[in-house]
């Protein structure tokens, strides 16, 4: 089975049954290859799925939230690991650590969806606004945690700087490994690739 069909299979028969959030992203994604994105409803969504309209805002603002699931709960995950680094460790390694422990995660059988597939959406505006207010929600919670690290306001240019800069650094990562095909393996060593890019990059 391809990747595209093996993303957009439904469950086996005697798997557990999927929670509602599962069922309206496993419906979206269906739909969206069979109507093209823009022509696809939350309507339509919630009939695929079985549940209300209600319940699909229970736990998505909008249509394009559909694809971010992964990463949402992703970035539950990043502050936990952030909370666990040690005191004393230096800001580059608590950063590294964490990131790394998140990416650790993600492998062949769990990669967002929208990295594989986004050709299928289209350049939808939509979309690239949703996935750029996650990109700022990452750099926030590393700002704010290298601002409490430097004893600086989080809001203030280097934290932020620090933030975006690695933010990035896993963006290239992640899209790196996307690309990489069935084969790709885990997430965790192109995140480890890139932040060393990155730190090689400045003190060059």
């Amino acid at each position: 089975m391809d990747e595209q069909s093996a993303t957009t299979a439904r469950p086996a028969r005697g798997r557990p049954r999927a929670s509602s959030r599962e069922l309206l992203e496993e419906a979206a994604f269906e739909l969206f290859f069979e109507n093209t994105y823009a022509r696809t409803t939350v309507e339509q969504i919630t009939q695929r799925a079985g549940v209300g309209r209600s319940t699909f805002f229970n736990y998505f603002d909008g249509k394009s939230d559909v694809f971010w699931g992964d990463l949402d709960r992703a970035s539950e995950v990043l502050q936990r690991r952030l909370d666990e680094q040690a005191l004393d460790a230096p800001l580059p390694l608590a950063l590294g650590s964490a990131l790394t422990a998140v990416a650790r995660d993600f492998g062949p059988s769990r990669v967002p969806w929208i990295l594989t597939q986004y050709p299928f959406i289209g350049s939808v505006a939509e979309v690239q606004a949703s996935a750029l207010a996650r990109f700022a929600r990452w750099a926030g919670i590393l700002a704010t945690f290298a601002g409490v690290r430097l004893g600086l306001d989080p809001e203030s240019l280097r934290p932020r700087t620090l933030a975006y800069a690695v933010t990035g650094a896993v963006v290239a990562a992640t899209q790196e490994w996307a690309a990489a095909g069935p084969s790709r393996g885990s997430l965790e060593p192109f995140v480890v690739k890139a932040l060393d890019a990155l730190a090689d990059g400045f003190a060059a």
